[in-house]
């Protein structure tokens, strides 16, 4: 079983950072911490995308990790895609710090996000709730300012 996980994010611009994922037992939650510097204070959606591609730059990544084939929510909902991890939130250095729980993403099964990119993007994720066709989609998030791929790791 991989019990942990580490993705290195960069962007086109100053955004950068590492996200850690730690689960210490099959079916169990995945601990999810990390650091990213650049942002505009605010919140920033954050989402784990379908493919661990980022040959042209996070485009390639793809949409968010929805192997279920449902809208998107919050990390809270019943109904939301996998990758669906809502916010992170810059302070007024442009600092995002966080470590929190989720247990829909997994590091092994169906449900797994090694090899998967990333993504941290422009704006809040508006959590399914924005009342249009791109909220249940993406949360209106906006444009995709740094990304990397989930990988294992030893640490």
């Amino acid at each position: 079983m991989v019990g942990k996980a580490v993705c290195v994010l960069k962007g086109d611009t100053a955004v950068a950072g590492t996200v850690y994922f730690t689960q210490h037992e099959a079916g169990g939650p995945v601990t999810v911490e990390g650091n990213i510097q650049g942002l505009t204070p605010g919140k920033h959606g954050f989402h784990v995308h379908a493919f661990g591609d980022n040959t042209n730059g996070c485009m390639s990544a793809g949409s968010h990790f929805n192997p279920e084939d449902k809208t998107h929510g919050a990390p809270g909902d019943a109904v939301r895609h996998v990758g669906d991890l809502g916010n992170v939130e810059a302070n007024g250095d442009g600092v995002a710090a966080f470590k929190f729980e989720d247990r829909l993403i997994s590091l092994n099964g169906p449900s797994n996000i090694v090899g998967r990119s990333m993504v941290v993007h422009e704006k809040e994720d508006d959590l399914g709730k924005g009342g249009n066709d791109e909220s249940l989609k993406t949360g209106n998030a906006g444009g995709r300012l740094a990304c990397g791929v989930i990988g294992i790791t030893s640490c």
